[in-house]
Order: structure tokens, then C-alpha cells, then sequence
């Protein structure tokens, strides 16, 4: 099967580059990579689903801190968790 993308110069000398360090060429460096991402029957891989919940949990945290105001008195979030414990 062919396959026929038009990517921007700059990704594509990105992936060649990595394929290069690689030892292997571009196609072949593409193909390991898509592999790599699903397993046989084409479910997420294990490891490609821990990185999926990774990065939701990491924008989930961005979105909380977006609405969060720094505390008026100056208090770290270590502050308050220490606070009565002394």
C-alpha cells in the first residue's frame, strides 16, 4: 500500500533526521513508529495509552491551574499542607 502525505519541509527533515540516527530510512522509520502505537488488532498499546493518560492528566492540571489565583498571604501549596501539622 502507498501512502501519500504533504507535511511541511521542516517535519519532514525532523523525521528523517531521527530515522537517520536510527539507522533506517524514513519509510521504515514511519512504519516502526505507527507500529508502535497499536498492537495487533489496532488497539492502543499499552504504553502508547499510558502516554495518552500522561498528557490528559497534564492538560487536565493546566486547565485547574488557569482558574486557581495564587494565595493572598503568599502560602505554597506545602504551606497548607503543613499548616497543624507542627
Amino acid at each position: 500500500m502507498t501512502v501519500q502525505l504533504d507535511w511541511p519541509p521542516e517535519v519532514v527533515d525532523r523525521l528523517t533526521e531521527e530515522a537517520r540516527k536510527r539507522g533506517l530510512s524514513l519509510e521504515a522509520y514511519l512504519l516502526e513508529t505507527v507500529l508502535q502505537q497499536r498492537d495487533s488488532n489496532g488497539a492502543p498499546t499499552e504504553e502508547a495509552e499510558k502516554r495518552r493518560k500522561r498528557a490528559d492528566a497534564g492538560a487536565r492540571i493546566l486547565e485547574i491551574q488557569k482558574r486557581v489565583k495564587p494565595d493572598p498571604e503568599g502560602w505554597t501549596s506545602r504551606d497548607h499542607i503543613n499548616y497543624g501539622r507542627r
